[in-house]
């Protein structure tokens, strides 16, 4: 069974490959399509945007579809980057310029109020357009400056106070372990391993 999962992140496509290392499905990254569509994330959610990702994409490539939309949401910046997290310094992806922009907005926040939690919505759709979701989050607190070179986006800045590491100190098993898209993930792999067997 092949699994396209819509995103063109590298880092995260490696996280999701290796979630579902033990699942019999072939995973086919944006990369492997043709000319697929640019799909604008402008919902006001992370379940409109990871649904409407997935819709899109399945309805192109006619093949099942995962998507996510995942993001930062910091309780002293009245939830933001949220659904903006991606771009919050004005760049999609530019983790350098939305790690910058971050630190500046939380500059004059004590370390009781730099509480945040990543959130994750799995959007799984079929070409005929139906969608099943799947949410997950992690709780840390926000440095106050980066740690660690692993991950990607605000990895180094994400502190899991469990483990006195940020997710970009944390091994890559520990951090799928415990992250919110693991956390989401691993609702979908029961439905995908179902889904998979009815292929056999």
């Amino acid at each position: 069974m092949k699994l396209l999962v819509a995103t063109g992140n590298a880092g995260k496509l490696k996280e999701i490959r290796s979630l579902l290392a033990d699942c019999p499905i072939e995973i086919i990254g944006l990369d492997q399509l043709q000319n697929p569509p640019e799909v604008v994330e402008d919902g006001d959610t992370f379940t409109a945007n990871a649904c409407k990702k997935a819709r899109e994409m399945a309805a192109f490539s006619q093949l099942l579809t995962l998507a996510d939309d995942s993001g930062l949401v910091v309780s002293g910046l009245d939830g933001a980057p949220g659904v903006h997290s991606a771009r919050y310094a004005g760049e999609q992806g530019n983790d350098e310029a939305n790690n910058r922009k971050l630190l500046e907005a939380m500059a004059s926040l004590p370390d009781h109020e730099r509480q945040a939690a990543f959130h994750c919505v799995m959007a799984l759709a079929w070409p005929d357009g139906r969608c099943e979701t799947f949410t997950g989050t992690v709780s840390g607190i926000i440095l106050h400056e980066k740690r660690g070179a692993g991950g990607f986006g605000y990895d180094p800045l994400f502190l899991v106070p469990e483990y006195g590491k940020t997710t970009a100190e944390l091994p890559l098993d520990i951090k799928n372990r415990i992250s919110h898209r693991g956390n989401a993930l691993r609702q979908v792999i029961p439905l995908l391993r179902e889904l998979a067997g009815q292929q056999d």
